[in-house]
């Protein structure tokens, strides 16, 4: 891939992620953030999954306890993202440490998919930086929209999170095994929902995948030639 192929990739990859992140601020000036808050986690956490958990549990009611542990779990992945690009993440230890904020699921994608460490270093800054501008250029727009809009609920806008959430989670679906984990996380998460506070339904979705791992071992085994 040439050096234009993959700037015009990360500026596509980064308006498209920009145009997301407004639904972001929008849902979480809706859950009673405030828009500097807003902007706050965006500059700071920057990853969107665990951003829409959080003003998703917070939006329900849950507390700062409750939704920072499925959005933790959610951001542990990027940890193993790290290990994956460490040929990359070159220079002193602040320089990487300044670097890793931007180990997210598009700049990982985006530098594994080229044939050198050059370029491969290449794409994953042009994504990183896109992306880090278009997603707080994004969330402050939602977020300003957000603010003038009322009441969110009065118009259906707390609807945007759970179909987001789904939005983010239906790629992976065609992982073995985790259908299976999705609909025994989702049917234990109903369950719990009149007798628990919020977010604590969420927590226990996790649950789902101990029945999701068994069905992608007997999925391998079936597979395994005789």
């Amino acid at each position: 891939m040439t050096l234009d192929s993959i700037q015009r990739n990360a500026a596509a990859i980064g308006l498209a992620t920009g145009a997301y992140a407004i639904s972001y601020g929008v849902l979480a000036v809706a859950a009673g953030l405030s828009v500097a808050q807003t902007c706050a986690m965006s500059v700071f956490v920057f990853t969107g999954a665990s951003q829409f958990a959080v003003v998703g549990v917070i939006g329900t009611g849950g507390g700062v306890a409750a939704a920072l542990a499925p959005a933790l779990l959610l951001a542990a992945r990027n940890a193993v993202y790290g290990l994956a690009l460490v040929p990359i993440l070159r220079g002193r230890f602040a320089a990487r440490a300044l670097e890793s904020q931007l180990v997210i699921d598009e700049t990982t994608a985006m530098a594994r998919a080229q044939p050198d460490p050059e370029n491969a270093r290449r794409a994953f800054l042009a994504t990183g930086v896109c992306l880090f501008v278009c997603w707080n250029i994004g969330s402050l727009a939602g977020a300003l929209i957000g603010s003038g809009l009322g009441d969110p609920r009065a118009l259906g806008l707390d609807a945007m999170f759970p179909a987001a959430y789904l939005a983010l989670l239906a790629p992976q679906l065609e992982a073995p095994g985790a259908r299976v984990a999705a609909i025994c996380g989702a049917l234990l998460a109903i369950a719990l929902v009149p007798f628990v506070p919020a977010g604590v339904p969420l927590l226990a979705a996790v649950l789902g995948v101990i029945p999701g791992v068994r069905a992608m071992r007997r999925a391998a085994a079936v597979a395994e030639p005789a």
